[in-house]
């Protein structure tokens, strides 16, 4: 009997697996303290950040949605595409293997409706091109540690995402010194490619109001 080989899904992105997976059992978690206080915690966060608890929510509904979408649409492609959300600005990033697989996960990303801008970075190479998910996890920890500890830099506003020592950010700066201090540490981390920005200032018009 033949058996077909289940999609590889890379540890890089397990968190976005465990969302949907835990949409099922979410009733029967309802009454967890645990899952108050954590959500708790997450709102909390929210609230911290630049662009408020509302955008943060609706960002977060759109990661799902698309995560969502890319589940039921392509397991392959799904494992391979991480999806960063930031006042409706949707960053596509991973390693593909055609051009059509970038092309529909842009679509879908389109699709759900909610997206004020789908920013493409996905990456066209052959199967044999795997991404070092463990070093890029690093240069990502590394980096949020610099940022953490740089009391001229407010980390929240910024979201990190590493794929094969290419650094992509998205998120808001304070200031324009303060985008450039961030892509400084970013620069300096060992294994760090390349740094690709796509944030905007807290003044920018294009931004999405609270």
């Amino acid at each position: 009997m033949t058996r077909i080989a289940a999609p590889q899904i890379t540890h890089s992105r397990l968190h976005y697996v465990l969302p949907l997976l835990l949409l099922g059992t979410l009733p029967l978690l309802q009454g967890c303290v645990g899952i108050a206080v954590g959500a708790g915690a997450a709102a909390g966060v929210a609230a911290a950040e630049e662009r408020g608890a509302k955008n943060a929510a609706n960002d977060k509904g759109i990661q799902l949605a698309i995560n969502e979408r890319l589940f039921q649409k392509d397991l392959s492609l799904f494992g391979k595409v991480s999806v960063t959300v930031y006042e409706g600005r949707v960053l596509l990033t991973g390693v593909v293997q055609k051009q059509a697989d970038r092309d529909e996960a842009e679509r879908i990303a389109w699709e759900q409706g909610r997206a004020v801008e789908v920013i493409n970075e996905l990456v066209i190479a052959p199967s044999g091109n795997l991404i070092d998910s463990a070093n890029d996890t690093w240069i990502t920890s590394q980096l949020r540690f610099k940022l953490t500890g740089d009391s001229s830099v407010v980390d929240i506003n910024y979201s990190i995402d590493t794929v094969n020592g290419t650094i992509y950010l998205l998120g808001l700066a304070q200031s324009e010194a303060e985008l450039l201090r961030v892509t400084d540490h970013a620069r300096t981390i060992q294994g760090v490619r390349r740094v690709v920005s796509h944030v905007l200032l807290k003044t920018d018009s294009r931004r999405r109001p609270v």
